[in-house]
C-alpha cells in the first residue's frame, strides 16, 4: 500500500479537509472548521481543576410560572443560586400556577407586557451584578409560537382525503378546506377509500364549482384521493399567560421572521446594552409538521423533479420508488429547517450580540450536522450506552469545533418532583459527562412566590433544585464536583477513536407523513447492542454523518457502518479515500447497495454497488451487532480495557499536549473492582479527586480501580511531573462503634434518644416531617489512639441496592438507598468536616479529633416527599377553568413518607 504521505499528495477528500490532515491529527476524533484555541499545559489544567472558573458552573432552567414574579423574590432567588454554586440561569416563562388575587396582590404578568419585560430586565441586571450568566428562552413554553402566529404561518402538514366514487358518477364533492388550507392535487384510480394501489393512481384536473368537481364517468366504482396543504393545529406547550397559540411553521422564513420581530426584538430590548449570553430553543417537538406553503417549488428547485405526480407514492406507497421519493422529500425538509429556522435565528442572535443555543433534534427533520449551524449545540438524555440525542449533539461539536456542549440535565429525575437526591444528580450527570457534555443546564429551578406553602412550587415533570429543597445545604458541594468535571472535560481535544455513521439516507427513506424525524429513527440502526459492543470493547464512540464527512473528513481510526443500505457515491468515494489512507471500516449486517434518492436511481445504484465492492475488498463486513466488538479490537487498540465491569463502567478521554485525561464512572449500583489498561500511557500517572480538588499519586501503567456504586474517578497520564499528594492509607481498624445512642433533635419536637438506628418517618410525631434533623454523640479517645492513628474516618456504612419501580416510566434514579437519607453535613468539636451524600459514605475527620471527649454532630436532611405525603394534593380546578389544563402533575398521587435520617451502622475507623 502507498504510504500516507504519498496518498496525501494525490488524493484528498472531495468535500473537505485533505484526507491526510484528517488522518494525521492523532486519530483523536478531533476535527474543526475553525482555528483551534491554544491547548493549555497539563500543569495549568491542574491549577484550573483545583479552582475551576465560574464559567464551568452548572446553570438552571428558571421556570417563571405565570409569570407571577416580583423583583424582591427574583433578587432573593438569584442570590440563593449563587450561594449554591450555580453559575447562571435560563429564563423560561411557563404556565400559571395560581389565579390573580386582588386581595393579596398576586398577579400573573402577561407575556411580553411592559411589566413582564421590566422583570426580565431586572433579573438580567441583578445576575450581571453577581457575575452570573443569563440565557433567555426565545419564546414561552415550546416549540416557538404564540398568539402572534396567524393560521397561514402555523406549523403545516400534508393532509390526504380518500373518497369513494360510485360507478358512472360524473362528479364528486371536494373536501371542504379550512382556514390556512389549500388544495394541491387529486388522483383517481381503481379501488376504494379503504384499499387502493397508489402506483396505479392518475392525477386528474380539478374543475371545482359549488363544492364539487367534474370527473369522467367510469363503469366501475373508483377512488379519488385529494392532497391538501394543511395545518397541524398544534398549540404551544406549557405556555405562559397570553403566550398560547399556534406553533409556528419552522420551514417558513416568514413565520420565523414574524416570531423574531414580535417576540425576539422586545426581549432583546429589555436586556438593553447587556444582551443575554444566549437565546434558547428547546427540543423540536413540532408534531406532524411535514409541509410548508412553497414546498413543491422548493422541491423542484432542489431535487430537480416535480413532487406532485409522486404524492400517492409519498403518502401510501410501499415500493422502492416510494422510498426514494420519501428520501428526497426528507432531505428537502432538512434543508428548509436548516436555512429558514436554524441559520436565520443564529444570524439574528449574532446581530444582537448573543448566541443561539439550540436542542437540534426531534422534528422537523434536522440532522446531526444541523448542529453546525448553531453557536451552542445542546443535547438531552443520559443514555450513554444507547443512541441518544446527547451524543448526537456532542459528536457534532467534536466534528465542527464547538468546544462546549450543554445538556438539559435531570429532566424527570427520580419522579415525582422533590423525590430526587444529590446522588441522583451525580449519577445522571456522570452519564452526560461520558457522552461528552461539559455544560449542565439543570431542569430545574422553580420560582416560588413568597408565602407559598412549603416546599414551594414545582414544574409538572421535573425535579426541584432550589433552596426550598430540604437537602439544599449540600448543594454547594454537589455543584463544585460538577463544576470541576465540566471544566476538565473542556480541556484539550476529544480523543474518541470510533465513529458510527448515522444512516440518514436510510432513515429518510422510511419517513411517512407526520413522522419526519431523523433522530428518532436512528435507534433502529444504532441499537443498544451495537453501542454495548463498542463500549465494552474499550472505545467511546462519536457519531458522524455524510454531511460531516463532506465537510471535515473522517478523523477517526475506525468507521462503523450500521446496517447501511443507501448512500451517495460521493460519500462512498470519501470513505474509499479514507480506507486507502489507512482508515479501518467495519460494516455491520450488509454493505451499501442502493441509491439514496429517485433521480437517475438505476445508474446511481450501480455506481454505489461498484464503489462499495472496491471498498470492501479492503474493509471488513460482520454479520450482526454481536460480532462488532471482536472486530473493533482487531482493527484498533482499545482506548481503555477493563478486566471486569466494562458493561457498567464508562469513560471519556481528552488529549492535551503531553498529557491525557480520562474521566471514568461506575454507572451501576454495585462495587466494581477492576484493572484498567490504557492506550495512552505516559511517564507519570495521577488520580484527581473532583470532590476535594486534590491530586494523588497512582501506580501505572495498569491502574487498579475499586469503584463504589456510582463512583467516578479522574486518571491523568502526563509527560511532566505534577504537584501531587500521597494518598492516605485506608482506614480499616475500628476505633469506636458509634451506631447506638445518638441524640436526635428535630425542630418543634422534643429531643429523642435513639438506642438503635431508626427512620424518623417511623415515628408518628415526625412521620410527615421534611427538613433537617440534628444527631449528636460524644466519643472519647485516648492519647494512644490519637498517637497511633495516621488518620481517622467516619464511616456511615454502605448503601442498599434497589430495583427500579416499573410503574415509573420516565426519568432515571440512582438505584441505591443511602445509609444517610439523603444528605448530611458533619461537624466534629464545632469544626465543619464536610458533607456525606454519595458512596463511599465516609468522611475524613482527622484534623478535628483530640484526646478526650469529642462531640460529633451530624445534620441530616431528607426530601420534601414526607411533607407532601401528609397533605392533600393541590386543587387546580379553578385554574384549569380559567386557562385550560396546561399541566398535569406527574406521579403525585398516593405519596408515602420515605425513610429518613441515620439508618445504618456508624463506625470511627483509623489507619496506622
Amino acid at each position: 500500500m502507498a504510504s500516507l504521505h504519498t496518498i496525501s499528495r494525490v488524493r484528498t477528500l472531495r468535500y473537505g479537509l485533505p484526507l491526510a490532515a484528517a488522518l494525521m491529527c492523532g486519530w483523536s476524533g478531533w476535527a474543526q472548521s475553525v482555528e483551534p484555541a491554544p491547548v493549555p499545559s497539563i500543569a495549568a489544567v491542574q491549577q484550573g481543576f483545583f479552582a475551576p472558573p465560574d464559567d464551568a458552573r452548572i446553570m438552571m432552567r428558571w421556570w417563571w410560572f405565570g409569570p407571577a414574579v416580583t423583583k424582591p423574590e427574583l433578587a432573593r432567588e438569584i442570590a440563593a443560586m449563587k450561594a449554591g454554586g450555580i453559575g447562571g440561569f435560563e429564563i423560561q416563562p411557563v404556565y400559571p400556577m395560581a389565579l390573580d388575587d386582588t386581595i393579596t396582590g398576586f398577579r400573573n404578568l402577561p407575556y411580553l407586557s411592559n411589566d413582564f419585560l421590566d422583570a426580565v430586565k431586572f433579573a438580567a441586571q441583578t445576575a450581571h451584578e453577581n457575575g452570573m450568566r443569563v440565557d433567555m428562552t426565545l419564546a414561552s413554553g415550546w416549540p416557538y409560537g404564540g398568539t402572534h402566529v396567524p393560521i397561514d404561518q402555523a406549523s403545516a402538514r400534508l393532509r390526504m382525503v380518500a373518497v369513494d366514487v360510485p360507478a358512472n358518477a360524473a362528479s364528486l364533492a371536494v373536501p371542504s378546506l379550512g382556514n390556512g388550507e389549500s388544495m394541491i392535487a387529486a388522483f383517481a384510480g381503481d379501488g376504494s377509500a379503504a384499499k387502493y394501489d397508489p402506483a396505479s393512481l392518475q392525477q386528474i384536473k380539478l374543475q371545482e364549482s359549488n363544492g364539487r368537481t367534474a370527473i369522467a364517468p367510469a363503469a366501475s366504482s373508483r377512488v379519488v384521493v385529494f392532497y391538501i396543504a394543511s395545518r397541524t393545529g398544534q398549540q404551544v406547550k406549557r405556555a405562559a399567560v397570553n403566550a398560547d397559540g399556534f406553533v409556528l411553521d419552522h420551514f417558513s422564513r416568514a413565520a420565523v421572521d414574524n416570531h423574531l420581530k414580535t417576540v425576539g426584538e422586545p426581549l432583546m430590548k429589555a436586556f438593553g446594552d447587556t444582551p443575554p449570553y444566549a437565546v434558547f430553543s428547546d427540543s423540536l417537538e413540532v408534531y406532524g409538521a411535514d409541509w410548508t406553503d412553497d414546498l413543491l417549488a422548493e422541491f423542484q428547485r432542489r431535487r430537480g423533479y416535480d413532487l406532485t405526480p409522486y404524492l400517492p407514492e409519498l403518502t401510501t406507497g410501499t415500493d422502492e420508488t416510494s422510498k426514494e421519493v420519501r428520501h428526497d422529500w426528507g432531505v428537502t425538509l432538512t434543508e428548509l429547517v436548516n436555512e429558514r429556522y436554524l441559520t436565520r435565528i443564529n444570524d439574528w442572535a449574532t446581530v444582537h450580540g448573543t448566541r443561539f443555543r439550540s436542542q437540534t433534534y426531534g422534528m422537523p427533520a434536522v440532522s446531526m450536522s444541523s448542529n453546525r449551524l448553531v453557536a451552542l449545540p445542546e443535547g438531552e438524555g443520559p443514555q450513554w450506552n444507547r443512541f441518544s440525542f446527547t451524543r448526537w449533539a456532542t459528536s457534532a461539536s467534536h466534528l465542527y469545533g464547538r468546544n462546549v456542549t450543554s445538556a438539559e440535565t435531570w429532566t424527570w429525575l427520580h419522579s415525582p418532583a422533590f423525590n430526587a437526591t444529590p446522588l441522583d444528580m451525580k449519577a445522571e450527570a456522570d452519564r452526560f459527562f461520558l457522552e461528552g457534555v461539559n455544560q449542565l443546564i439543570g431542569h430545574g429551578w422553580p420560582y416560588t412566590p413568597p408565602g407559598a406553602a412549603e416546599p414551594g412550587w414545582s414544574f409538572y415533570a421535573a425535579a426541584v433544585f432550589n433552596d426550598h429543597n430540604p437537602w439544599w445545604m449540600v448543594m454547594p458541594d454537589v455543584t463544585k464536583y460538577l463544576q470541576r468535571v465540566s471544566y476538565l472535560l473542556r480541556q484539550g481535544k476529544p480523543a474518541n477513536d470510533v465513529a458510527v455513521l448515522l444512516p440518514n439516507d436510510d432513515v429518510y427513506a422510511e419517513f411517512a407523513p407526520g413522522k419526519v424525524s431523523l433522530s428518532e429513527g436512528m435507534s433502529k440502526y444504532v441499537t443498544p447492542e451495537l453501542m454495548k459492543q463498542i463500549e465494552s470493547a474499550g472505545f467511546n464512540p462519536d457519531f458522524i454523518d455524510a454531511e460531516a464527512i463532506a465537510q471535515v473528513g473522517i478523523p477517526y481510526k475506525v468507521l462503523v457502518l450500521p446496517h447501511v443500505e443507501r448512500m451517495s457515491p460521493e460519500t462512498l468515494r470519501a470513505i474509499d479515500d479514507y480506507v486507502l489512507a489507512g482508515g479501518k471500516v467495519i460494516a455491520v449486517g450488509n454493505t451499501p447497495s442502493l441509491a439514496p434518492g429517485l433521480k437517475d436511481a438505476a445508474n446511481v445504484t450501480g455506481e454505489v454497488k461498484q464503489v462499495a465492492e472496491g471498498i470492501f475488498e479492503r474493509a471488513q463486513l460482520v454479520g450482526n451487532d454481536e460480532a462488532l466488538g471482536a472486530a473493533l479490537v482487531k482493527a484498533a487498540t482499545p482506548d481503555l480495557h477493563l478486566s471486569s465491569g466494562a458493561e457498567d463502567v464508562g469513560f471519556i478521554h481528552r488529549a492535551l499536549n503531553g498529557a491525557d485525561i480520562y474521566f471514568i464512572a461506575n454507572t451501576s449500583n454495585r462495587m466494581i473492582d477492576t484493572t484498567a489498561s490504557f492506550r495512552r500511557v505516559r511517564k507519570h500517572v495521577s488520580v484527581w479527586d473532583a470532590f476535594a480538588g486534590k491530586s494523588f499519586a497512582m501506580a501505572g501503567p495498569q491502574v487498579e480501580l475499586k469503584l463504589a456504586p456510582y463512583e467516578s474517578r479522574v486518571v491523568v497520564f502526563s509527560d511532566a511531573a505534577l504537584p501531587i499528594e500521597k494518598p492516605a492509607a485506608a482506614a480499616a481498624q475500628m476505633v469506636a462503634d458509634l451506631t447506638h445512642d445518638w441524640k436526635r433533635t428535630i425542630a418543634g419536637t422534643p429531643a429523642k434518644e435513639l438506642q438503635d438506628p431508626a427512620s424518623w418517618a417511623d415515628d408518628p410525631a415526625t412521620r410527615f416531617y421534611s427538613g433537617i434533623a440534628v444527631y449528636t454523640k460524644t466519643v472519647t479517645l485516648s492519647a494512644k489512639q490519637i498517637k497511633d492513628a495516621k488518620s481517622f474516618v467516619l464511616d456511615f456504612g454502605e448503601g442498599t441496592p434497589v430495583v427500579a419501580d416499573p410503574a415509573v416510566k420516565s426519568g432515571m434514579r440512582a438505584l441505591l438507598d443511602s445509609p444517610i437519607r439523603e444528605a448530611a453535613m458533619v461537624r466534629v468539636n464545632g469544626v465543619g468536616m464536610g458533607s456525606v451524600w454519595h458512596p463511599p459514605y465516609t468522611l475524613d475527620v482527622t484534623t478535628a479529633l483530640h484526646v478526650g471527649d469529642n462531640t460529633i454532630e451530624v445534620r441530616i436532611a431528607n426530601t420534601a416527599i414526607n411533607l407532601l405525603a401528609g397533605r392533600a394534593p393541590a386543587d387546580y380546578r379553578l385554574l384549569n377553568a380559567r386557562y385550560g389544563e396546561r399541566f398535569t402533575p406527574q406521579n403525585m398521587e398516593n405519596l408515602q413518607p420515605l425513610p429518613s435520617g441515620m439508618l445504618g451502622a456508624v463506625h470511627l475507623l483509623a489507619s496506622k
